[in-house]
């Protein structure tokens, strides 16, 4: 199929997803789906991006306590989770995205096996819930004696007006020795997890990045941020970065702990994978330590590489960028013998993902390497610089869901403040085609034509199914079972199910095999859906 019949199969499959839809959904909904155009200078399509769901349609978004609490703090081993709120919101956050870590004493504390809650009931609701939370402040004390202890605040919480920052200054003040400290991340604020991204930024950044000053011993000394250790990805990039002689300060939050947080304004600069989770630190950062960042993606044996010489670049060290290119000359040779032979079996197959984070995007690259295709992908909880690039942030209106979360105003720090690099050198990095504080975002990578959806819901996505037929489709948990009757092959690319990691080389490898099973076993094709073989009830709407 040519581009130009692609761009006719993509505009007809939008209207299809459209005509379902009242006219004022329809039109916002338009406007949030894109037949991908790139232009000369990477100039894309405008799309709306962060705004709220629309009531009724079956999303497949999380919310800010998920965020906050399940994806950037919940990877971290040794501080104590205290979800203030029903039972039901600890419990979902509860390993669900399959973190893992590796303690490096049997003695090392590791809290993560743990569900904390304050299990609210009918009572507290009634009559306030914070002299409960001191209550499991106290137990948590006595069972851990934690260095850091971190408190969630659920919806109810924030409707009854408890005060989890009160609660944590006055418990703080009880146990001098332990940081305690709260997350304003109720579930509904914002407009999906992304305001828990930004909310735990906010919250780390003040009360616990730079409250030591201890640098790790290296040469090269950096941070490593939005990498959440899912399926063991964090374990493969350090293994890496170890054979290449790179020290990694703290991860945020993959396999971390909190001595590496409050001294991660130590290192020499910032890389950044997920940009939507973590931008704010890296940003901040920036602006009270004098830390520089740019976007990596260790996702994809080829990307993995480039990221490397990237960072080898920023140093500009021939030592380092000698090892560096004679670790990729090592791992590049089992990569390419298992992507030779998976290849011919996957060549010309298409795929679809609507993940969150930058995951729709860095995966991309790894089903290039096995010559498949994307036809359509989205995030969940995506703002428009993470389709478009960062140059359109000047052009973001600010509206109210946007003010409700609080924006820091961040000053050089007297003491700590130390510029990585002089204008020179910026300019010598610039000359070389590094974007330092840049992204260029998901679409100027997609090829003319694809759809790119955001927010994608229940209903598109059957669409999508029906009129493309992919031969796997990437998304979550809730999307799965659904796929699957289909009989397509679903990817969970949130919590890999029961596989990864697929980070870096060796993850390339994991990846490949593991799509080249899924694509190509005949199971899928013998799967009749329950609503092709019973008839459905069918309803009109009350404007119709």
């Amino acid at each position: 199929m040519s581009p130009y019949d692609e761009k006719i199969k993509a505009e007809e499959v939008k209207a299809e997803m459209l005509k379902a839809y009242p006219t004022k959904v329809a039109r916002k909904r338009a406007r949030q789906i894109i037949l991908n155009e790139v232009q000369a200078g990477d100039v894309v399509p405008e799309i709306k991006a962060n705004t709220r769901t629309i009531p009724g349609i079956i999303t497949m978004r999380g919310c800010s306590y998920a965020g906050c609490k399940g994806v950037v703090l919940g990877p971290t081993r040794d501080i104590v989770h205290i979800t203030h709120g029903p039972i039901g919101c600890s419990f979902y956050s509860w390993l669900t995205r399959r973190n893992q870590t590796r303690p490096e004493k049997a003695t090392d504390a590791n809290y993560m096996p743990y569900a904390l809650s304050t299990d609210m009931q009918e009572e507290q609701i009634i009559f306030g819930g914070e002299k409960k939370l001191k209550q499991a402040i106290d137990e948590a004390v006595a069972l851990f004696n934690p260095k850091a202890i971190g408190i969630y605040a659920t919806c109810p919480v924030g409707l009854i007006g408890d005060d989890v920052h009160a609660v944590a200054r006055e418990m703080e003040e009880k146990y001098p020795h332990i940081n305690i400290f709260g997350f304003s991340c109720e579930g509904y604020k914002g407009v999906s997890q992304s305001a828990g991204h930004h909310i735990a930024n906010n919250k780390v950044f003040t009360d616990v990045v730079g409250l030591t000053h201890n640098r790790k011993p290296g040469k090269f000394v950096v941070n490593l941020l939005g990498e959440y250790n899912i399926g063991g990805d964090a374990f493969e990039i350090d293994r890496i970065f170890e054979k290449c002689g790179i020290t990694v300060q703290a991860t945020f939050s993959g396999n971390s702990v909190y001595e590496e947080f409050i001294s991660a304004h130590m290192a020499d600069l910032n890389m950044v994978m997920c940009h939507r989770s973590i931008n704010y630190m890296a940003d901040m950062m920036e602006k009270k330590y004098g830390i520089p960042w740019f976007k990596v993606n260790f996702i994809g044996a080829e990307s993995t590489a480039k990221s490397l010489r990237k960072l080898a670049d920023y140093y500009g060290d021939k030592e380092l960028t000698a090892r560096i290119e004679t670790v990729i000359a090592e791992e590049m040779p089992a990569v390419k013998i298992v992507q030779d032979e998976i290849k011919p079996r996957c060549e010309g197959k298409i795929a679809m993902m609507f993940v969150g984070g930058s995951r729709a995007h860095h995966y991309q690259d790894l089903f290039n390497e096995i010559g498949m295709k994307t036809v359509s992908a989205g995030y969940e909880f995506a703002h428009r610089d993470d389709y478009e690039g960062r140059k359109v942030l000047p052009s973001i209106e600010v509206d109210a869901d946007t003010r409700n979360i609080e924006e820091l105003t961040v000053q050089p720090d007297p003491q700590s403040y130390k510029a990585r690099l002089d204008e020179t050198r910026k300019t010598t990095l610039a000359a070389k085609g590094m974007a330092l504080n840049d992204y260029e975002g998901m679409m100027a990578q997609m090829d003319n034509g694809s759809l790119v959806i955001d927010d994608l819901n229940h209903h598109e996505a059957e669409v999508l199914i029906e009129k493309y037929h992919p031969d796997i489709f990437c998304a979550g948990v809730k999307e799965k079972y659904v796929v699957q009757k289909y009989g397509i092959p679903m990817k969970q690319l949130h919590s890999y199910d029961y596989g990864g990691p697929y980070a870096g080389f060796k993850g390339a490898v994991n990846f490949y095999k593991e799509i080249d099973r899924m694509i190509n076993t005949k199971i899928w094709g013998m799967i009749k859906a329950p609503w092709d073989i019973h008839p459905q009830v069918v309803a009109k709407y009350g404007w119709e």
